[in-house]
Formats: structure tokens, C-alpha cells, sequence
């Protein structure tokens, strides 16, 4: 700060006045367009949290401004498909989600490589609770879900194996149930 006066002071005394009010200007200009820019540069990575309101099922969720979300990067069993029973394991899945977000503040991260809406309307997103808990990863972790690959890769999509790798040797959540062993 007192060297941007001292310039500024300095550049005053000079005999032509309207050069060094022109340089003083400029000098304050640039420096507020870098504070500006950098804020904005500083900000992008920080998003909004939103509130969950419902959960549908174990990887899809309704946000309380009324849009459907469906996690990235994992299916898991159903149990509201239309036309399809409920499926092994899929209330536990449904279960789990609900303990985990249902009523609570969440940050959405999107995927670079996938659009953020489906063809159903429902956005596509990566889910974090305030504490940092990923989601996404913890449905597949204990084997709530199950991995759907993507071409390209989706941005946690080698994480993603792994702990679907590691769910099954652990026989966890859907890979202790008998039928498992053949998926």
C-alpha cells in the first residue's frame, strides 16, 4: 500500500499533470481489474450447497427446488422403476441414500465429460455432503451400487472400479447376496 502511494505521489510531482493522473488511473484500473478477476478465478471452485429433499431411490434424489438428480457414475437395484419389481437389495440401497442426505445441505460436482441433464431431465452430478463424504463413492465402497463405465471415463470412474473391485472381494452390501458371485 505505501509504495502504490509513493508511486502514485511521485508520478503527482511531475510537471505534466495529465500524464501522471492518466498513470495513477491506470495503475488503480489495472489493479482493481486483477483483484476482480482473481475473485472471480477464486470463486468458480467454490459451489453452493443445496438441499436434498427426497430420496427416490439409492441413486436418485429430488432437490428442493424441485429438480430430479441422478448420481453419476453408479446404478443401483431398483425399487420405484415402473415396470421393473423391486430388486434385490435395492430398499437397502434406497435406505442408505436416505440416511445419508435425505433433508440435508450438498454440494453438486459435474462431470466435464458428460452433459449435465440426462434425456429424462434429471441432472447429472456428483454428490458431496458438508463434511466432505462422497456420496457416489460410498454407495459403491459398500455395495449399495455398482459401477456404470463411461467412454470417455467419467472423472472418478478409475476410483469408482477400485471400490466396486474392493466391495466385491469384501462381499459387501449386494455382492454377499447369492446371485452376486455371477454378475
Amino acid at each position: 500500500m505505501r509504495k502504490e502511494r509513493f508511486i502514485c505521489t511521485t508520478i503527482r510531482e511531475n510537471p505534466n499533470q495529465y500524464e501522471v493522473s492518466f498513470v495513477c488511473r491506470r495503475y488503480h484500473s489495472l489493479k482493481f481489474a486483477l483483484g476482480f478477476l482473481l475473485a472471480g478465478v477464486l470463486n468458480t471452485g467454490a459451489q453452493e450447497l443445496v438441499r436434498v429433499k427426497q430420496v427416490v431411490d439409492g441413486d436418485t434424489i429430488i432437490l428442493e427446488s424441485g429438480e430430479r438428480l441422478r448420481l453419476l457414475g453408479l446404478n443401483t437395484p431398483e425399487v420405484n422403476h415402473p415396470k421393473k419389481p423391486v430388486e434385490p437389495f435395492g430398499k437397502e440401497a434406497a435406505d442408505f441414500t436416505r440416511r445419508m442426505v435425505e433433508g440435508k445441505l450438498v454440494r453438486l460436482e459435474f462431470d466435464p465429460h458428460v452433459s449435465k441433464k440426462d434425456k429424462y431431465s434429471r441432472i447429472f452430478a456428483y454428490v458431496f455432503l458438508q463434511d466432505g463424504t462422497f456420496l457416489n463413492a460410498e454407495i459403491i465402497r459398500l455395495g449399495y451400487g455398482f459401477v456404470i463405465k463411461s467412454n470417455p471415463p467419467l472423472k472418478y470412474e478409475f476410483e469408482f472400479v477400485q471400490l466396486e473391485l474392493n466391495a466385491r472381494k469384501d462381499r459387501m452390501g449386494l455382492w454377499a447376496l447369492p446371485t452376486a458371485e455371477k454378475q
